[in-house]
């Protein structure tokens, strides 16, 4: 009998469910890990850039650190340099007199204490320690031995040593600076400074980046990271170890390895935990410049924290920028619908604005309009003052003219009173027959014709308006005009003229009519202010500077108020019962035109003192 077949369990479709389901899952699991894979791989190229960052950061800060060493060591080197020369010094060793060891002792410490060296000492041929710096210290170098120290006996043999290495008495490292004082063959003894580097270390740890120096055997000798000190950067071994702790002079120097590796993948060096200065480290080397032989300086900067944090950000950036790639996709859909809303809106603005900027335009036309108004309103203004004020100058050149008008005519009389002799008498002598001294009696007459021409001349160009042209000229061309229309006056007046300063040529850039206007106000004021003064003087006195030509106008009248002296070229202000107190106005403004200035003061004896500075015109 057949077998019939068995009936379909319920269970029959569990692999195929289970396998979408598992399905789903792999796809979530391999999103969750191509997520997971981008985040790190940013992170580890963050940490990278940081490590890069911090080796550049380091070897930017070698040379600073390494400055600061050199500086210090250079600044030691020159001290026993010149206590060699010192003639003292060398007193001191060859007499050992007690005063001048004593001498010596107070130099050292001072020396010591200036240059901040740990200390200074004087050492015989012998190896004793005559002079030290500390010579009152417990401590005090004087007495001991240093035979033994190789910076002795080298110093001794070549001339200078520099040797680093544990101090005997004080049992603090440092640099010993020696220096011969003699010669080689005839050694009197050695002067050497010890530098002790705390003052440096402290400062490079200061910076929080681990600094040490290295000798050529690879020995760190200064560091700021003090568990480091006679590490070394190698293994040693036992006899080597004995010869550097022999010249190192420390018995005590541990010279075991120096617990810093560098690491395989990152390129960085690590610190074991428990050596002074655990972790993770950037690092940079370079030789000391000018430092002792075969020193090398290595500055480590840390790396930990910047790793981990820039590594950190790195990674929730990666992982904010991928959540925000996804978020954008729905922000895209939402900002396609909303672009239409946009676009309507920017057309009601756009439209808007373009009404506010038609009326702003309108604003701003009809402002710049007004502007332009005021604008010819203040150029017409102008014009009206630049007028009124030639004819201010003009008024006063008419006042002036007026007021030595009287002179000018006397000055006239004198010589048309000898021109009708002079003719009379050329008449006779042609009657005579005596045609030569009727000939020499019209050369007078023509002499005494061109003095009246001067003197017209020089009336009328005051009379004139100027044209306000400048040529070259001398000082003394316009003082002698003046004085030429003010004789008369001077005379009347029984004033005594006194001229003194500068003899030769006085060049200025100038108008000589307007220029004769101010030193006629100015001579005119000096001879009103006399009018009372028994042995009226006027002085005269030229001078000059690089760039400067000045007249200098003194009288010996009774000088200026001072409330006058203060208000002296503001306009209408006068001491005079008829002026208008616009004639030192006027002057200034024509000095001033010329690039020149009017100073007015009191001389101590009396009597007031107006001087005319004008610039010096070139060659």
């Amino acid at each position: 009998m057949a077998s019939s077949p068995s009936p379909a369990s319920p269970l029959s479709n569990v692999p195929a469910s289970a396998a979408s389901r598992w399905g789903r899952a792999l796809l979530v699991l391999l999103a969750l890990g191509g997520f997971a894979l981008a985040v790190e791989g940013v992170g580890r190229f963050a940490e990278g850039r940081v490590v890069e960052r911090l080796r550049e950061e380091a070897h930017l800060a070698l040379p600073l650190a390494g400055s600061a060493l050199r500086a210090e060591i250079d600044r030691q080197r020159a001290v026993p340099l010149v206590l060699a020369q010192e003639s003292t010094v060398r007193a001191t060793l060859e007499m050992r007199l007690a005063s001048s060891v004593a001498a010596t002792n107070e130099k050292l410490r001072r020396l010591a204490t200036g240059t901040r060296a740990s200390v200074l000492y004087l050492i015989d041929a012998n190896g004793l320690a005559v002079a030290a710096s500390n010579f009152g210290e417990a401590d005090s170098f004087v007495g001991s031995s240093y035979r033994f120290r190789r910076y002795f006996t080298q110093a001794l043999e070549e001339g200078r040593a520099e040797q680093y290495a544990l101090g005997t008495v004080s049992g603090r490292p440092g640099l010993y600076i020696a220096e011969r004082i003699g010669t080689a063959e005839v050694p009197i003894g050695v002067v050497v400074a010890k530098v002790e580097l705390g003052t440096v270390e402290g400062e490079w740890a200061s910076t929080g980046r681990p600094t040490y120096v290295t000798d050529a055997e690879g020995v760190v000798l200064a560091t700021s990271v003090p568990a480091w000190r006679f590490l070394a950067e190698r293994e040693i071994g036992e006899g080597e170890a004995a010869a550097i702790r022999e010249r190192l002079q420390s018995g005590e120097a541990p010279l075991s390895r120096l617990p810093v590796r560098e690491t395989r993948t990152e390129g960085l060096l690590r610190a074991a935990p428990g050596g002074g200065a655990p972790g993770r480290f950037a690092g940079a080397s370079q030789a000391l410049a000018g430092g002792p032989e075969g020193w090398q300086l290595h500055l480590l900067a840390p790396a930990d924290a910047a790793i981990r944090q820039e590594g950190a950000l790195a990674r929730l950036l990666a992982a904010l920028a991928l959540a925000l790639a996804a978020i954008a996709g729905f922000a895209s859909w939402r900002r396609r619908q909303r672009e239409g809303e946009r676009r309507a809106a920017l057309a009601r603005t756009a439209a808007e604005l373009e009404t506010r900027v038609a009326a702003r335009t309108a604003e701003l036309t009809q402002a710049n309009a007004r502007l332009q108004g005021e604008i010819a309103e203040r150029a017409a203004a102008e014009s009206r003052v630049l007028k009124l004020r030639d004819d201010l100058a003009q008024a006063n050149r008419l006042a002036t003219l007026g007021q030595i008008t009287a002179g000018v005519a006397h000055e006239i009389n004198q010589p048309l009173a000898a021109i009708r002799a002079y003719a009379e008498n050329a008449g006779r002598f042609l009657e005579r027959g005596e045609p030569r001294q009727a000939g020499a009696n019209m050369g007078h007459v023509v002499q005494l014709t061109e003095r009246i021409d001067t003197i017209t001349e020089a009336l009328r160009s005051v009379a004139r308006r100027a044209p306000g042209r400048r040529r070259r000229m001398d000082l003394s061309e316009a003082l002698d005009g003046a004085l030429l229309m003010l004789a008369s006056r001077i005379r009347e007046a029984g004033v005594t003229l006194e001229r003194s300063g500068v003899t030769g040529p006085l060049p200025i850039e100038a108008d000589r009519i307007r220029l004769e206007q101010v030193l006629v106000n100015l001579l005119r004021n000096a001879l009103d202010a006399l009018g009372e003064t028994p042995c009226p003087v006027i002085t005269l006195e030229t001078g000059a500077g690089e760039s400067t030509v000045g007249l200098t106008i003194r009288d010996n009248g009774p000088g200026l108020a001072p409330d006058a002296l203060e208000r002296l070229f503001t306009p209408f202000s006068t001491t005079k019962p008829n002026g208008l107190g616009l004639g030192l106005v006027i002057s200034q403004d024509i000095v001033s035109e010329m690039g020149g200035r009017i100073l007015a003061r009191n001389a101590p004896e009396g009597g007031a003192i107006f001087t005319v500075e004008l610039r010096r015109a070139g060659p």
